[in-house]
C-alpha cells in the first residue's frame, strides 16, 4: 500500500498537470516556468485519475499482488480523495454552476463571475454537489464491499460508472469553458462513454470469473487505453477557451453567455 501510494500520488499530480497542459495551455503563466506552476491552479481529475491509477497498477504487477482486489480497496479512498479536492475550488470561487436562488446558492465575488452574469450574485456550487455525491458513493462502494458478495473489480468499475454517471449530471450545469458538440460540453460525453463503460465492466465481472492472469494483464492496459482516450478528447477544450477569448460576442437576449477562463483544480 505504501509503495503503491508513493508512486501513485506524485504520477497522479504530473499526470493532472499534464491534462491540464493539453487541454488549456492558453490558461498557463507566460514564462518558462509555466508548465509548472501548479501553485497558480491547473490539475485535470481525468488526467490525475488516469497516471496515478495507471502506475499503481504498473506497481502491483510487478509486486505480484492480487490487483482485482486491490483496486476494489482503493476506489472508496480515491472517492474521498477527490471530495477533498473539491474544496479548494470554493476557496478559489471556480467550478460553479448557473445563476440560482436556492437557499444554499453561493455568493461568487464580481471578479469571478463569467461575462454576461455579472448581474447575478449566487450560482449552484456544483462542486459541492460532487463533493457530497463523492462521500455518499464511497459509503455504498464499502457497505456494497461488506454485505455483497460482488467479485473483483466490481466496486472499482462501479466507481467509474458511478462518478461518471454524476458527471453527466453535473455537466450541463457547470459554466466554465468547454468544447461543445451537438450543444452538449464535451466532458457531458466522455462521462457517458465511461459510465457505460464501467456498467458493461461490472455486468462482465460479476458474470464470469476473472482468471489472475487475465486481470494482472488485461486490467491496466484497458484503463490506460480509456482514461487515454478521454484525454484526447477533451484537448477540444483549449481550441474552444482561445477562441472564446477572441470572439468576444454580443449577447442577445436568446443567446446565452459565454463560458469563461478559470484556474481550475479539476475537470
Amino acid at each position: 500500500m505504501h509503495e503503491v501510494a508513493l508512486w501513485g500520488f506524485p504520477a497522479g499530480i504530473i499526470g493532472g498537470r499534464l491534462y491540464f497542459l493539453m487541454t488549456s495551455w492558453n490558461e498557463v503563466p507566460d514564462h518558462w516556468w509555466g508548465p509548472l506552476a501548479i501553485w497558480k491552479g491547473g490539475l485535470g481529475i481525468w488526467g490525475g485519475i488516469a497516471l496515478g491509477t495507471l502506475v499503481g497498477l504498473l506497481v502491483l504487477r510487478r509486486r505480484g499482488a492480487d490487483i482485482p482486489r486491490f483496486m476494489d480497496a482503493a476506489a472508496p479512498g480515491l472517492l474521498v480523495a477527490q471530495a477533498i479536492g473539491r474544496i479548494g475550488n470554493y476557496f478559489n470561487q471556480e467550478l460553479f454552476g448557473g445563476p440560482t436562488s436556492l437557499p444554499w446558492g453561493l455568493r461568487i465575488d464580481l471578479a469571478h463571475r463569467p461575462a454576461g452574469y455579472e448581474h447575478f450574485g449566487t450560482f449552484h456550487p456544483t462542486f459541492l454537489y460532487e463533493l457530497i455525491w463523492n462521500l455518499g458513493l464511497a459509503a455504498t462502494l464499502v457497505w456494497l464491499g461488506r454485505r455483497r458478495t460482488i467479485r473483483a473489480p466490481g466496486l472499482f468499475a462501479l466507481y467509474v460508472a458511478g462518478y461518471s454517471g454524476f458527471r453527466i449530471v453535473e455537466e450541463p450545469l457547470r459554466v466554465d469553458p468547454a468544447h461543445r458538440v451537438l450543444g452538449l460540453r464535451l466532458n457531458f460525453f466522455v462521462a457517458t462513454l465511461l459510465c457505460l463503460a464501467g456498467l458493461v465492466w461490472f455486468a462482465y465481472t460479476q458474470g464470469r470469473r476473472l482468471t489472475p492472469r487475465l486481470a494482472s494483464r488485461g486490467g491496466p492496459t484497458a484503463l490506460g487505453l480509456g482514461w487515454a482516450a478521454c484525454a484526447l478528447i477533451g484537448c477540444g477544450h483549449t481550441y474552444a477557451a482561445a477562441r472564446l477569448k477572441r470572439a468576444q460576442p454580443t449577447h442577445s437576449a436568446c443567446a446565452p453567455p459565454p463560458a469563461f477562463a478559470h484556474h481550475s483544480l479539476g475537470f
